[in-house]
C-alpha cells in the first residue's frame, strides 16, 4: 500500500477558521429566508427553487470543505468527519479513499462535464422549455399555479407552436407536457446527455451546482458556493423568460415572444454560458482524471 501523498496547501488554524466563517456569511444570506419561508409554510417560485429541485439540503451546503490537497493545521478529524484523516499537525481530506469509493460516479460526471466543454454551445433556445411545461394545461395544472401566467393559455400554446424548440437537457425535456414533447427536435433521455448536453443551455449550466455537490468534498466549499450563486442567477432569467407573470414579486418579465425579448435573452445566455465555461474548468481541475 503506498503512503499518501502529502498535502500541498498547508493552511493555519486562522486562515482555514476565516475561510469557513466567510463561506458560511454567504451561505446563510441564502439560506436564513429560504428557512424562514419554509417555517411559515411559504413558497417562491425563483428562490426556493434550487433548494427542493436539488437533492443538496441547506445544512450540506453551509458546510466548509477546503477541497483535496490542503492541510488544515489545529483542526480536529471528528469536526470534520470520515473523508479525513489526522496529520500530525491537524487533518487533511483522504483523497485517495474518496476518489476510490466514488470511482464511477466522479468519471461519469467528469465525462459530462468535458463533453459539454468540447461541444459548441447553442444560444437559439429562448427559453421555449419553460413554456413547453405548461403547453395546453389549465391554470390549475401549471406547476406553479399560485402564480398567474402572462398569456391566456391560447397565446401561450400559440408562441409554444411558433418556436423552434429544441431542448436538449433532458431533465428540463422530462417536464414538458405530453401534447409539447413532439414538437421538441431532440428527444433527450438519461443515456444521451452525455452526447446532448450543450455549454449554452442554461439548466446544463445551472447543474453545474449538482455536480460541484456531488464531487464534494473533493471540491473547495467556495467552488459549490459560486456554482449555487450562478445557479440561482440562471434561476431567475429562467422564470423571468417563463409564461409566469411573477412582476409582484419583483421580476420584470423578458417577453422571450417577442423579438425584443430574445434578443435580450440571448445576451443575458451568453454571458451566462461564459461564467459557467470558467466554472466547469475549475470543476474538471479540482477533481483530475
Amino acid at each position: 500500500m503506498t503512503a499518501a501523498l502529502a498535502p500541498a496547501t498547508v493552511l493555519d488554524t486562522a486562515e482555514w477558521q476565516a475561510r469557513r466563517r466567510d463561506h458560511e456569511e454567504r451561505v446563510d444570506a441564502w439560506l436564513t429566508p429560504h428557512l424562514a419561508r419554509r417555517r411559515r409554510g411559504e413558497k417562491h417560485p425563483v428562490e426556493d427553487f434550487l433548494f427542493t429541485y436539488y437533492s443538496h439540503r441547506p445544512a450540506q451546503l453551509r458546510r466548509w470543505h477546503p477541497g483535496a490537497g490542503v492541510e488544515l493545521l489545529g483542526a480536529d478529524r471528528a469536526e470534520f468527519g470520515r473523508d479525513y484523516r489526522a496529520t500530525a499537525a491537524g487533518v487533511t481530506l483522504d483523497t485517495d479513499a474518496v476518489r476510490a469509493r466514488r470511482a464511477e460516479s466522479i468519471r461519469w460526471i467528469r465525462s459530462l462535464l468535458a463533453a459539454t466543454a468540447g461541444r459548441q454551445p447553442h444560444f437559439g433556445c429562448f427559453g421555449m422549455h419553460e413554456w413547453a411545461m405548461v403547453y395546453r394545461q389549465t391554470q390549475a395544472e401549471v406547476r406553479h399555479n399560485a402564480w398567474p401566467l402572462r398569456l391566456s393559455p391560447e397565446q401561450t400554446a400559440q408562441a409554444v407552436e411558433a418556436s423552434r424548440i429544441r431542448c436538449s437537457h433532458f431533465d428540463a425535456y422530462r417536464f414538458f407536457t405530453a401534447p409539447a414533447r413532439p414538437l421538441n427536435l431532440l428527444t433527450p433521455t438519461r443515456e444521451t446527455q452525455h452526447a446532448l448536453e450543450q455549454p449554452g443551455c442554461l439548466h446544463a449550466n445551472m447543474d453545474l451546482y449538482k455536480w460541484a455537490y456531488k464531487l464534494s468534498p473533493l471540491v473547495p466549499g467556495e467552488l459549490v458556493a459560486d456554482a449555487f450563486a450562478l445557479a440561482r442567477e440562471i434561476r431567475t432569467l429562467d422564470m423571468r423568460a417563463s409564461p409566469y407573470d411573477l412582476a409582484a414579486l419583483g421580476y420584470p418579465p423578458v417577453r422571450v415572444e417577442t423579438p425584443e425579448g430574445r434578443a435580450e435573452y440571448a445576451v443575458a445566455q451568453r454571458d451566462f454560458a461564459a461564467r459557467a465555461a470558467a466554472l466547469r474548468d475549475r470543476l474538471l481541475a479540482a477533481v483530475p482524471a
